[in-house]
């Protein structure tokens, strides 16, 4: 088993605070499949997400919530810590930022739709 260390940016009342949390006893991907692997698609309450069809840096929901806006636009060029996209949960809104520079090569969300923490939101190159 391995620890597995995020960092994710909050806001609470219009204050943006950076975390840094720790998953632990997350298993290791086995090297050696013993089986013909199955890829199962993300699971929603709404609406379906797209699965990622390019390479780079996957941007997941920290949280379940519903997407409130997309601040960017698919091929645009942004920084780390660039506003992405507007969760909103437990009726508050949580920015979600950029966790490198890069171009947004995938959006996988619409404005709207309810996601669960851990599904793919964009992806980054």
């Amino acid at each position: 088993m391995r620890n597995v260390k995020k960092k994710l940016k909050i806001s609470v009342e219009g204050k943006t605070y950076e975390v840094e949390v720790e998953e632990i006893g997350v298993e290791a991907t086995p090297t050696t499949p013993t089986s013909t692997p199955q890829q199962a698609a993300p699971k929603t309450s709404k609406g379906d997400i797209k699965p990622a069809t390019s390479g780079g840096e996957s941007i997941p929901a920290p949280i379940p919530g519903k997407v409130l806006s997309i601040k960017v636009k698919l091929g645009e060029t942004v920084k780390a810590g660039q506003i992405i996209l507007i969760l909103e949960a437990m009726k508050m809104e949580n920015e979600i930022s950029a966790t490198i520079d890069g171009k947004i090569n995938d959006i996988l969300v619409n404005e709207g739709q309810s996601v669960n923490a851990g599904d793919l939101l964009a992806i980054i190159g």
